[in-house]
């Protein structure tokens, strides 16, 4: 009994672990986007 609950930790932490890099991954991509919204409203600003 014991060895399943731990083989379903390892899953569950797993599963944390893979959803907590997408949010990373999601994250960043959001990131880079506000970025180059930024980049280009100081092109348009300071023409």
């Amino acid at each position: 009994m014991s060895g399943n609950l731990n083989s379903n930790n390892l899953a569950n932490d797993e599963f944390i672990f893979n959803n907590q890099d997408s949010d990373y991954k999601d994250l960043i991509e959001k990131l880079k986007e506000i970025k180059s919204t930024i980049a280009l409203l100081e092109k348009t600003i300071f023409k």
